[in-house]
């Protein structure tokens, strides 16, 4: 399965070889198990503002900054953009409701899967569409030694969030590697379809309460159903890259 997947991947993005030297992991529903609190509080934000939500199109909507979530509520509602002090309150909202809800709890499995790219002697960087600093400054607490803050791409780094490839192509730049030298590990549909955009071998794992589809329908090279499975399989994967 494994390396039928490498075999669809070089096809479809006209590469001759898969050779990883650095991943790219998203930060909310992979890293930490923060996607609940970003819905509930988008949602609760959104409602206090009467703009048309259900808490589950915050999962379908999760990787864009958040001006452009905002907008899209705006789009949907009013049928226009919301205005830049518009953005800057309802973020500002919706930040301190995160802040406030937010157990700051790591994603199960994440810590096994950064040692194991660790072992493979690969890079490993953050790729997030998050503008939530408690979140970002708090990485090298939870992953000591993981993360350096000038390799990060944040909400502060890209003019164009998720699905737009931007943030991926400035994460394969800060890593100084080629789109055929990277991983991107996502849980989030709109993450995929940035990272496949950019040509990379994307590895999505469902750690919410989305359809497996809706994931392998943005793209997905491999899908796995946590990040403890992608940990317990993550030898197999390198196995099958190296006789690719």
């Amino acid at each position: 399965m494994i390396q039928e997947a490498i075999t669809r991947y070089l096809q479809k993005q006209k590469q001759t070889a898969l050779s990883p030297k650095a991943v790219l992991f998203d930060m909310d529903g992979v890293l930490y198990d923060s996607m609940r609190f970003h819905a509930r509080s988008w949602y609760e934000t959104a409602t206090s503002h009467q703009l048309i939500s259900t808490p589950e199109i915050f999962y379908l909507y999760e990787g864009r900054t958040g001006e452009s979530t905002i907008n899209e509520l705006y789009q949907k509602t009013f049928h226009r953009d919301a205005t830049d002090e518009e953005k800057k309150s309802i973020y500002e909202e919706k930040a301190t409701l995160f802040n406030k809800y937010n157990d700051g709890k790591a994603m199960q499995g994440a810590a096994e899967v950064l040692q194991a790219v660790k072992a493979s002697n690969l890079q490993t960087l953050v790729v997030t569409g998050s503008g939530q600093h408690s979140l970002i400054n708090k990485l090298e607490h939870t992953y000591p030694g993981c993360f350096q803050r000038d390799k990060m791409v944040t909400a502060f780094d890209v003019k164009y969030g998720k699905p737009h490839p931007e943030p991926y192509l400035m994460g394969l730049k800060k890593a100084g590697v080629q789109a055929n030298e990277a991983f991107v590990v996502e849980n989030a549909p709109m993450g995929v379809q940035a990272g496949v955009a950019a040509g990379i071998f994307t590895i999505a794992v469902n750690t919410g309460p989305l359809d497996d589809r809706v994931l392998l329908d943005a793209g997905a090279d491999l899908l796995y159903p946590s990040m403890t499975a992608l940990a317990e399989d993550w030898k197999n994967i390198m196995n099958a890259v190296r006789s690719n």
